[in-house]
């Protein structure tokens, strides 16, 4: 099932309520994003110009350390569409469970998937998938490694989604090399998912390709200049990425109390494991609270952090009502 966070029409449906009254934390989507700055107005009335796409993607490059070629795109999600495509079919193998739409854009591309359970797994794929750390149970993968399965597939794809505050299992200053492609979404850490920026970073000659299937305007020019300036705002990143970390432990403390245990996790969202996934996520959204359950586990809850004090509040009343 292509099922995701972040339904909450299905949650304001089944519950009621409008939106403002509810806390999504179906997603792993930071809620104290950047804060959007004035725009000049040719962000919003001027085609975007080659020198501001440049401007944005020596950005994302200083940020995510790596001197490889670079393409922003509209999301993550369109270099999982587009990957597919630009490679001939063959058997691709997933790391499962995991974001599910890797599986299901390779499938609708003609390929032949696996879903797999360990990395040992991976190797003589002609494509595989790694998720680092991985949605929704935050397992993570030493770049050593990565590097060396590498080596054993045809084309090795690692989506970095969640990688902003965990930036020592990035391989972005390893990328560049034939046969690699990283992903990184920006609208995750700077919490501005409706924004629709994300990067794809590889070798030179695979990027041009994929900028040749973008077209010419990939992104928006809203999103070249907040993604631009967010991206070149260290101070802001290490803060949030401080806070973060900071916060898991209180989530983590509070799910506790609660009865449940850790299944795992990353800065920006924890995975529990419950007596019933379905009864805890039906007694959250009494609160009109909205959290994100499996349809592959009885078990599992994740939840993205609270944003403000309020919120916090208000989920530990609830975990505790």
């Amino acid at each position: 099932m292509r099922d995701h966070g972040g339904n909450l029409d299905q949650a304001i449906a089944r519950f009621g309520g409008d939106p403002a009254d509810w806390i999504d934390l179906s997603t792993g989507i930071n809620r104290r994003p950047y804060p959007v700055p004035t725009l000049p107005p040719e962000a919003w009335t001027a085609l975007p110009t080659g020198a501001a796409k440049r401007a944005l993607t020596e950005a994302a490059a200083r940020a995510y350390g790596t001197g490889a070629a670079i393409l922003a795109l509209a999301g993550a999600q369109a270099a999982i569409q587009m990957i597919p495509r630009l490679l001939p079919c063959g058997t691709a193998r997933v790391l499962s469970p995991t974001y599910n739409e890797h599986a299901a854009t390779l499938r609708a591309a003609g390929w032949t998937v696996e879903e797999v359970d360990t990395l040992s797994d991976l190797p003589g794929a002609n494509l595989a998938v790694v998720v680092n750390p991985n949605n929704p149970d935050g397992r993570d993968h030493r770049p050593e490694a990565l590097l060396d399965l590498a080596g054993r597939v045809g084309t090795l794809v690692v989506d970095e989604s969640f990688a902003d505050p965990l930036p020592h299992l990035s391989l972005a200053a390893h990328a560049g090399q034939p046969g690699l492609f990283l992903l990184r979404s920006f609208g995750k850490f700077y919490g501005l998912a409706g924004l629709r920026l994300g990067f794809v970073i590889g070798a030179e000659d695979a990027i041009e390709t994929l900028s040749a299937m973008a077209g010419p305007w990939p992104v928006s020019g809203a999103a070249i200049e907040i993604g631009r300036r967010a991206l070149a705002d260290r101070n802001w990143a290490d803060e949030t990425t401080a806070r973060l970390l900071g916060e898991t432990a209180r989530l983590d403390a509070m799910a506790g109390a609660a009865g449940w245990a850790v299944r795992g996790g990353s800065p920006l969202f924890r995975l529990y494991e419950t007596p019933d996934a379905a009864a805890a996520q039906d007694r959250l959204a009494a609160a009109q609270i909205w959290t994100r359950r499996f349809p592959y586990s009885p078990t599992w809850l994740r939840l993205g952090l609270p944003g403000d004090d309020a919120e916090w509040q208000r989920l530990d009343h609830a975990l505790r009502a």
